[in-house]
């Protein structure tokens, strides 16, 4: 008989939720009976981070394959040309290698960065991907004040309008702010957002929002992010340093999800993001570990491969908020 443990810890009044679905997740019914879900994340980035031209007080430093570089109050062109090398060249390549294996994936877009290059938005709506908005811009907004950021949100969500004639579904900041998720629902009509690492499913929370004079909650979907299946690991110490431990790590979480989605076996279908970002994996000698693992994951059945706003609405027709699947955020 197992042993009944107590504390005296006061849970309603901690604002985290540190047990989630523990050992009993929802079974995830993906379409077709998939054994686990993958998900490419895009980041398209370029254009809206650090920069004394883009009014900000001190160059970039972070995320480029210029490891450990310090910001400075003046343009820093070793940085800048880093980023250019995304919309330059790698958007391209790491597009034409989905294209080849006809497979869709999600966008992560700054709006800052889809102004400045129009003719790649054209390219990922042509090719059948989802634009999900990274924010104004590819900065810090922990200390920003809430004011502020509200405004971001919503500047943000102007220009995909705008730009895209309708307003995205998805949003992740990445380097977000408590306030961040709330300014999101706040908004309106984004149906779900990312900003959360602590899953590899889909959940529900409810969040706080200001609705007039009066303070809300309401149900929101999150669907967690990467930061460890992601290619960001070239451009941080530790990391990968060639595309072969890449490939080999990818490979290796793939097999593990797959494996417990064994309809035999444990049968609890996952997720599996992979993070993606134009200035890294696009590179020649790491879109290697790309090619490899994409032909590994086509060459085994029951792997559904989709969009962020494909697993959205599966998640909303198959497992809607209810009060018990639903915590309070915040």
């Amino acid at each position: 008989m197992t042993q009944k443990i107590t504390s005296d810890f006061d849970h309603s009044a901690y604002p985290r939720d540190l047990k989630g679905y523990a050992d009993t997740p929802p079974k995830a019914n993906w379409p077709g009976g998939a054994r686990i879900a993958v998900q490419f994340v895009l980041n398209i980035e370029e254009g809206a981070e650090n920069s004394i031209i883009h009014g900000d007080s001190e160059s970039e430093r972070f995320l480029s394959d210029i490891l450990g570089t310090p910001s400075f109050n003046n343009r820093h062109q070793s940085i800048e040309s880093a980023f250019e090398y995304g919309s330059r060249v790698g958007v391209w390549r790491v597009l034409d290698v989905f294209k080849e294996y006809g497979l869709p994936i999600t966008t992560f877009t700054c709006a800052a960065a889809a102004e400045k290059t129009p003719h790649i938005i054209e390219r990922v709506l042509e090719d059948g991907h989802e634009v999900a908005s990274h924010g104004l811009r590819w900065i810090t907004y922990q200390y920003m004040y809430r004011e502020i950021e509200r405004e971001h949100v919503r500047r943000a969500t102007e220009i995909f309008e705008r730009m895209l004639g309708k307003q995205p579904i998805g949003w992740y900041t990445g380097r977000d702010s408590p306030n961040t998720r709330e300014l999101v629902v706040e908004q309106g009509g984004y149906s779900y957002d990312s900003d959360s690492y602590a899953d590899e499913l889909p959940y529900w929370l409810n969040v706080k929002c200001e609705d007039g004079d009066k303070i809300l909650r309401k149900p929101h979907l999150v669907i967690p992010y990467t930061l460890e299946t992601n290619d960001m690991r070239f451009s941080s110490s530790p990391g990968f340093t060639n595309a072969e431990p890449f490939y080999q790590y990818l490979k290796d979480s793939f097999d593990t999800l797959y494996e417990e989605g064994d309809k035999n076996g444990k049968n609890t279908p996952k997720m599996l993001t992979i993070g993606l970002h134009c200035r890294i994996i696009g590179r020649a000698g790491r879109i290697v570990a790309l090619k490899k693992f994409l032909q590994y994951i086509t060459n085994k059945p029951d792997v559904w491969v989709c969009r962020r706003d494909e697993i959205a609405k599966h998640w909303y027709d198959n497992h809607p908020a209810t009060k018990d699947n639903t915590a309070d955020w915040m």
